[in-house]
């Protein structure tokens, strides 16, 4: 790659985002003060119009104020009386135990003041202007469906086949974690029944499973992966009124908790990864603005989301992005060298890998194949493709120096965090089931594991014990110690306020000789930052 100025820029880049930690990181839904309610009318009419514009991504100008400095107002959250010990898995865990507690007791007051739960009205009613119509769920449905006296019945479908195959590892780190929860009989005497489908990334299929899985399996909450796969899907199981948490993709339409309260967000949106990448460029590249992009785009609703997203940071930022070639490829494609030679030929001052799965490792090594790598300023690879044993190690050296904006998420087979107590835990854990313990998304799934089991065990502690719409009222008051985040990126979902539970991300890059992801400057992280997308793709997007 080009490296003209590289210490220069290595400098800048420190310093505009340890601005960004510091601006953003403690960014909260609590109440402004009298004062700043009194002058801030006209800013809220501004924010409100801007909000249709960029719902479902941070916006433009909360990260420009970032990167300058300006304060952003945010106040300190409440701070909680929980002990702090994350040097061992037993400190982690009695944290956990606490701000279990601490969550569990909130919502217990507000439902015995009869403030939240289901009313008279037969609504349930939740923070921050959550409510939802139960009345319009189907004539049959029950609160309680999928349990039994021994089973929670958790249904997911997911892509074990194909070209994306490698992220059915999620599933299987999952399982391990759901195994490990299982023994600790923390349910009720329930354990965690996880029925998992297997759709080859074929929105068709997904079709088909979920009925099924609705239909025959009987089961309390679903979960699936894959923007195509779930965009098929969310409008039916909404309206089932079936728990549908933590989505496995980062598409923004998850972040709609008025038309589609039952579904709810996990990872970065993957339109805030669109602007990140245009916010590096824009400092990194400062003294060769504006620079030309291409993105190689996996041709369905995700690779569409990145496209859209990054386009609309291009239109708005010609001092930035000269022009901007979007290159599509077929998902089941063996190859991807056609469209690597139509980026090559466009000459691109930076590359963006826009696709997931298998591609992405193609990816890389058709860019070095070509000679493109050494000509261009830099090349990113997607979030999605962060972990090192499915999609760089394999690439060797030609994966070296590659940026990710990461979304914060730590790889549990990177060398420099395989000692954390946590992640220490949970590659003891895969390798005691049998498994291998670098896999990066084996890992990654034991990761979310724990997330759920978080939230089913909330559900569980409040009056009436595990329902659907306990698990609900837990979803949208969640807010944990996620050990597998980077400091300084915070997990929350909080009623229709904040709908995105990871809004942050770090920027790193790729060291090929020692397989490990080196951080640059400090997380961005904009917590409850991210407006609510209700996703309409004829129309641009978010709205």
């Amino acid at each position: 790659m080009k490296s003209s100025n590289a210490f220069l820029r290595l400098l800048a880049l420190l310093f505009a985002f340890s601005m960004i930690a510091a601006a953003c990181g403690s960014d909260s839904d609590s109440d402004s003060s009298s004062s700043d309610a009194s002058s801030s009318s006209s800013e809220a009419a501004e924010a409100e119009e801007e909000e249709e514009d960029t719902g479902g991504t941070l916006s433009q100008d909360a990260i420009e104020k970032a990167v300058s400095g300006e304060d952003d107002g945010a106040e300190e959250e409440v701070a909680s009386d929980c002990p702090v010990d994350r040097s061992t898995v037993e400190g982690i865990f009695a944290e956990a135990d606490c701000g279990r507690d601490e969550i569990i007791a909130m919502i217990t007051a507000k439902m015995e003041a009869g403030e939240w739960g289901v009313n008279s009205d037969n609504h349930l009613i939740g923070p921050s202007g959550m409510e939802v119509d139960l009345n319009a769920c189907p004539a049959d449905w029950s609160d309680t469906t999928g349990l039994t006296d021994t089973q929670l019945r958790f249904g997911q479908t997911t892509v074990q086949s194909g070209n994306l195959a490698a992220y059915g590892n999620l599933s299987l780190g999952m399982q391990i974690y759901f195994d490990y929860v299982n023994s600790l009989d923390v349910l009720s005497g329930r354990d965690i029944e996880f029925i998992i489908k297997d759709d080859g990334y074929v929105a068709a299929q997904t079709i088909e499973y979920v009925d099924e899985l609705i239909e025959s399996e009987n089961v309390f909450l679903l979960q699936g992966l894959g923007s195509p796969n779930g965009l098929a899907v969310y409008d039916k199981i909404n309206e089932e009124c079936i728990p549908h948490p933590f989505y496995l993709s980062g598409h923004p339409a998850w972040g709609d908790p008025v038309n589609h309260p039952w579904t709810t967000s996990r990872q970065m949106s993957y339109s805030t990864e669109a602007m990140l990448w245009g916010t590096w460029i824009k400092t990194n590249l400062a003294d060769q603005l504006p620079v030309t992009v291409a993105g190689l785009v996996m041709d369905n609703d995700f690779g569409l989301a990145y496209e859209m997203g990054f386009e609309a940071y291009a239109e708005n930022n010609p001092d930035v992005v000269s022009e901007y070639l979007p290159v599509r490829h077929d998902p089941a494609a063996p190859t991807l060298t056609n469209e690597v030679t139509t980026i090559s030929a466009f000459d691109p001052d930076v590359f963006i890998s826009m696709t997931a799965g298998n591609p992405c490792l193609l990816a890389i090594q058709e860019v070095e194949s070509s000679g493109l790598l050494d000509r261009i300023e830099a090349a990113f690879t997607p979030s999605v493709c962060k972990g090192i044993a499915a999609y760089l190690a394999p690439a060797g050296m030609a994966a070296d120096n590659w940026w990710v904006v990461g979304g914060g998420l730590k790889d549990t087979t990177d060398s420099k965090n395989m000692e954390e107590p946590f992640i220490k835990f949970l590659r003891q854990l895969m390798t005691d089931a049998g498994e291998d313990p670098n896999i990066s998304l084996t890992g990654d799934g034991a990761c979310r594991g724990l997330e759920f089991t978080e939230a089913f065990r909330i559900a569980d502690g409040l009056p009436g014990g595990m329902s659907r719409t306990n698990l609900m009222l837990a979803l949208r008051n969640f807010k944990i110690y996620q050990p597998c985040t980077m400091d300084g990126i915070d997990t929350e979902l909080s009623g229709n306020a904040d709908a995105y539970y990871i809004e942050g991300s770090d920027f790193s890059q790729f060291d090929a000789e020692e397989q490990t992801w080196i951080q640059i400057g400090g997380v961005v992280d904009a917590n409850g930052g991210t407006p609510n997308c209700a996703w309409d793709k004829a129309n641009g997007g978010c709205r």
